[in-house]
């Protein structure tokens, strides 16, 4: 299976970054987390001063710190778990991406074409080597010659009891229709931005997972790859 890559798109909520980990873990390929990669380029910036404090982005000068070489982004293998994590710059900065300040920055970093650029060529690096991985636009933009490409959905007030729960599992309280709002907000956007809108490659497999569990998710992939590529899993 090395070389072979395996691309996950599709709605917000439908579970696309646990199915493609699960998916990578069971065929010994390497997940790519392609937003800890905006992620990571969001640390960069707001740690060079790139950000001001109303949010706006020197996008000129960031693109001047990236064709120097000076925003070297990548995964590394982590020594006590074996998964592989975000790097910067050669050092680990998993924990610190997943912080409020940079999940409020990163969709101005990640509307930035040079750094859309940047992450692709990163992404495409690490791919020629066999992965799986998730996102809005892997399929289409990313990955076009991608082995399989799968399209994840599933009915929106399903995906908004998913977030509900997460968000309650966490303490966090919160109202089912504004959850709803939120998920059918969030599609609109996906679907419209500029660059690199969220849509269905025309070879992609679509997986509604509405009235499925994992493991039926599981056996349906495992159908499929085997139909595909002669591979059990």
């Amino acid at each position: 299976m090395a070389g072979l890559i395996i691309a996950v798109d599709g709605h917000s909520s439908t579970g696309k970054s646990t199915f493609a980990k699960i998916i990578a873990r069971k065929m010994d390929l390497v997940y790519l987390d392609s937003g800890a990669l905006y992620r990571a380029v969001t640390l960069y910036a707001i740690g060079a001063g790139l950000i001001a404090e109303d949010g706006t982005v020197d996008a000129a000068q960031l693109d001047r710190h990236i064709a120097e070489g000076k925003v070297d982004i990548g995964f590394i293998r982590d020594t006590d778990s074996g998964t592989y994590v975000i790097a910067l710059n050669g050092k680990s900065v998993e924990g610190r991406i997943r912080m409020l300040d940079i999940s409020s920055s990163v969709s101005r970093i990640a509307e930035i074409p040079c750094v859309r650029r940047h992450v692709d060529s990163v992404l495409h690096r690490y791919g020629a080597q066999g992965c799986v991985m998730d996102g809005r636009d892997i399929g289409t933009a990313v990955f076009p010659d991608a082995d399989l490409k799968l399209f994840m959905t599933a009915d929106a007030r399903v995906r908004a009891r998913r977030r509900l729960l997460e968000m309650e599992q966490k303490g966090e309280k919160a109202d089912f229709e504004a959850v709803y709002r939120n998920v059918l907000e969030r599609d609109y956007i996906d679907s419209h931005r500029q660059m690199n809108p969220l849509r269905q490659a025309p070879d992609a497999v679509v997986l509604d997972n509405s009235d499925m569990t994992i493991d039926q998710q599981l056996a349906w992939l495992s159908d499929l790859l085997k139909q595909r590529f002669g591979i059990t899993i």
